[in-house]
Order: C-alpha cells, then structure tokens, then sequence
C-alpha cells in the first residue's frame, strides 16, 4: 500500500514538472512569437506565396520547430533588390543553401586541421581543392533537404523587392546528404581518399546554420563528439 502510494505521488510530481516545464516554454514561445510578427509589421514584410496569413504561417513555423525538437533546425535564406518575384525565391534558396554549406565546410576545415596538425599543413593545396568541392557538394544535396515553409516580401523604394525565406530542415536529412556530398567530393581529391577515415569521422557532426562558421583557428585540440 505505501509503495502504491509513493509511486502515486512520484507520477504526480512528474506530471506537475512537466506541466509547468510546457508553461515556461508556452510563455517562451509567446514571447517570440510576439517579437518576431512586431518585427515583420515595423519592417513591411508581407507573406509571399501563401493564402494563409503571417500569423498563421509563423505559428505553424514554430509549431514545426518545437515538435521536431533537437533534431530540426531553421535556416533562413535572403533574396535582395530583384525584380522578378519567382527569381526572388529561387535566390533566397541559393542563399540558404550557401549559407548551410558553408558551415559544413568551415566545420570539416576546422577539424581536420585540429586533427592532423602538420600533415594538413603539408597537403593545403589539396586539401583546399577538396574542401571546395566538398561545400559544392553539399549545397547541391542539401536542396533536396530543406523544405521551405513560409516567405516573406517587402518593397524597396525603387521598385526592387526584398525577400526572407524560412526553411526547416531535419538532422538525419542533412546527414545523408552531408554523406553523398563527402562521397562525391572525395573522388576530385587524393588526399580526401588517402584520410577519408579521419575525415569522415566529422561528417556525423551536427552543422547548425545558426552558428557562425568555424575558422581553423578555433578548432578544439582533439576530436570532439557531440550526441546526436
């Protein structure tokens, strides 16, 4: 009887925890939410593409970004001083993918660098080539990935118009393609063969768009693993 009793309340507390942990995080996302439509309203920005309105359309973007938890990221893409508004969208698109790219890149610099020390001193030209060819990779197979889910648009003062495009993607997505990009760039470059088993130990790494792109200089000492 005591021990039924202890586990009642041992659940009870639970509960009450994680009510109160979803009412902290209701009134965060509140507070975003907030913040970025008084953002859209001061700045002009309109929703592009879609019947719905602005305020569903970042609802619905927050609500995809909390259900997906650790595992979905956002990446913006920004289109600038364009005429046609389809070429607009396809900029922001390019944007993104550079932008995701590049941090993909600057992340496998940054560890092989750490890691081989000298030797990668040693191979720069090639390695260089093959980090080229390893971002080209990359924002070609990462388009596949990131589905956008809303748009925004503005005008300038001289006709032209500006855009932002919210696209979200998902880890296990952006690994795979992460993967065929490291497949492909490979074969353009000898020293990628030569070390693919040191160089793709940092290919399972999380990249996030949020973050600034890691220079060489910032890299740990040793290799670090992060939980996926």
């Amino acid at each position: 009887m005591k021990k039924s009793i202890l586990l009642l309340a041992m659940a009870l507390v639970v509960s009450i925890v994680s009510l109160a942990q979803n009412d902290v995080l209701n009134k965060a996302l509140q507070k975003e939410y907030k913040t970025k439509m008084k953002e859209f309203k001061k700045g002009g920005w309109e929703i592009f593409g879609s019947s719905r309105s602005l305020d569903v359309a970042l609802l619905n973007h927050y609500d995809k970004l909390n259900k997906g938890g650790d595992g979905v990221y956002e990446i913006v893409g920004i289109a600038s001083a364009f005429k046609s508004k389809n070429i607009g969208r396809q900029i922001a698109m390019n944007n993104a993918c550079v932008i995701y790219s590049s941090q993909a890149g600057s992340l496998i610099k940054g560890r092989v660098v750490s890691d081989m020390g000298a030797d990668a001193d040693n191979l720069t030209v090639e390695f260089d080539h093959f980090y080229a060819a390893y971002e080209r990779a990359v924002e070609k197979e990462i388009r596949g990935e990131i589905k956008e889910s809303f748009s925004v648009i503005r005008q300038n003062k001289d006709g032209s118009y500006e855009m932002q495009s919210f696209f979200i993607f998902d880890e296990d997505g952006a690994l795979n393609a992460r993967m065929r990009a490291f497949e492909n760039a490979a074969k353009e470059s000898i020293a990628a063969q030569k070390y693919a088993d040191i160089i793709s130990k940092y290919i399972n790494e999380r990249v996030d768009p949020s973050e600034p792109p890691m220079e060489a200089s910032q890299a740990p000492d040793a290799i670090l693993t992060k939980d996926m």
